[in-house]
């Protein structure tokens, strides 16, 4: 390794995110792949609700990298916003703005995606019934957090000990075999209780049951 490649591998070591963004933005790879590997959780945290909801795991995976990478690419650090907020913003716009192209049409797998994430739900109150989840906007989905809070409660009422604790890691952005590891399962158990909490999720949305009662 040269004297060059020697002393940014060591200010990859000790510089903060902001700081290998200005190195990514000069070319260096190492620095962008450093930050690409140190977000991929926070992508998976984002895009999982979506899942959860009925989208498609790995195209939304696929588009929240996209918007890291964009993040990396675009990073002002003359702005007062850290990166982890501007990539979180740039990772979750993304994401909307898939479901937005489809609703109308494109990206079929996702057009059944519902957000669950507070930070985009609109103040006015939104009950989700029975009508065709596919035929509603991402907008229609933008719930406030009061119902967002009474869906996951029902939610959680109806999960096992172990899906709880399997929903909660998850929502974290763990991958399934971090948390069997955590949990002490196989990857295999870990993706079963995920699926069994998607169905859950999926009956409770139907239902237009919000009530903590």
């Amino acid at each position: 390794m040269c004297k060059r490649e020697e002393e940014n591998s060591s200010c990859q070591d000790v510089c903060s995110d902001e700081s290998l963004c200005g190195l990514a933005a000069a070319g260096d790879r190492l620095a962008e792949e450093r930050l690409i590997s140190k977000y991929t959780r926070l992508v998976r945290s984002c895009a999982r609700p979506f899942f959860l909801a009925g989208g498609d795991s790995e195209d939304l995976i696929q588009e929240g990298m996209i918007g890291l990478m964009n993040a990396v690419r675009e990073y002002d650090r003359e702005k007062e916003a850290s990166f982890r907020t501007f990539a979180e913003t740039c990772v979750r716009n993304r994401l909307l703005s898939v479901l937005r192209a489809a609703s109308r049409g494109k990206h079929m797998p996702l057009n059944q995606s519902v957000s669950l994430d507070t930070p985009f739900f609109d103040s006015d109150s939104y009950a989700l019934g029975t009508q065709d989840l596919s035929q509603r906007s991402p907008e229609d989905f933008l719930i406030d957090r009061e119902h967002t809070s009474s869906l996951l409660f029902g939610v959680r009422k109806k999960l096992s000990e172990f899906e709880a604790k399997i929903l909660g890691y998850y929502l974290d952005g763990l991958s399934c075999r971090e948390i069997a590891e955590t949990v002490g399962k196989t990857p295999k158990s870990v993706d079963n209780a995920v699926q069994r909490i998607r169905r859950k999720v999926a009956q409770q949305l139907l239902s237009g049951d919000f009530s903590k009662s």
